[in-house]
């Protein structure tokens, strides 16, 4: 019979073997090695354009911090000029009210029997004296101020008696309160 020795086949076969899992292991690592670099080189690039992304970004805010300051600076400069012609407004529309007043009462006085002597406003109450003919003149006054559009809540404060020293003549001195009728709003006219 004949003997065939295999195993110097099988130790080169185990050799083989081992530098072919050894050549595989050393391939392995390359190839790892390689797909690290890669994906470093991939996160690096990214990073780089994220941050070239967030300079960008930081730029534009900043110009736009710049222009929302300004246009903060144009609201508050708006703010002080809508303030102005409030102001305005109201000085315009106030000037009118003492002659208004004025003018209102000179229409109520009873001529040649009465004439006032002080008017005195504050924010829309009155106090006026005045010197009259008789009693029945400060009523007929007092009637027509109550009748008016403009004056309300009249009350008669004081009457004495006024003697005047070169005629003898025996005159009414009175004091009246009363007060303005708030001004209706156009909205308010228009519905009635």
């Amino acid at each position: 019979m004949i003997r065939i020795n295999l195993l110097p086949y099988r130790a080169a076969k185990k050799k083989e073997n081992i530098r072919r899992q050894v050549s595989i292991f050393f391939l392995s690592i390359v190839v790892i090695l390689l797909l690290v670099f890669w994906h470093n080189s991939y996160l690096g690039g990214r990073i780089e354009s994220i941050n070239k992304e967030i300079a960008n970004t930081r730029e534009q805010v900043a110009k736009y911090k710049k222009i929302n300051d300004e246009i903060a600076e144009i609201k508050k400069k708006l703010a002080v000029l809508d303030r102005k012609i409030d102001v305005i407004s109201s000085l315009e529309a106030d000037r009118k009210v003492p002659v208004e007043n004025l003018d209102g009462l000179y229409e109520l006085l009873v001529e040649k029997r009465m004439w006032y002597t002080t008017i005195e406003e504050s924010s829309n109450s009155f106090k006026l004296s005045g010197i009259a003919i008789d009693n029945q003149t400060v009523a007929d006054f007092m009637t027509r101020i109550e009748k008016s559009d403009s004056f309300e809540n009249v009350r008669l404060a004081t009457i004495k008696q006024y003697k005047m020293q070169k005629n003898d003549l025996k005159l009414k001195e009175f004091d009246i309160n009363f007060s303005r009728k708030p001004k209706m709003n156009k909205s308010a006219e228009v519905k009635k």
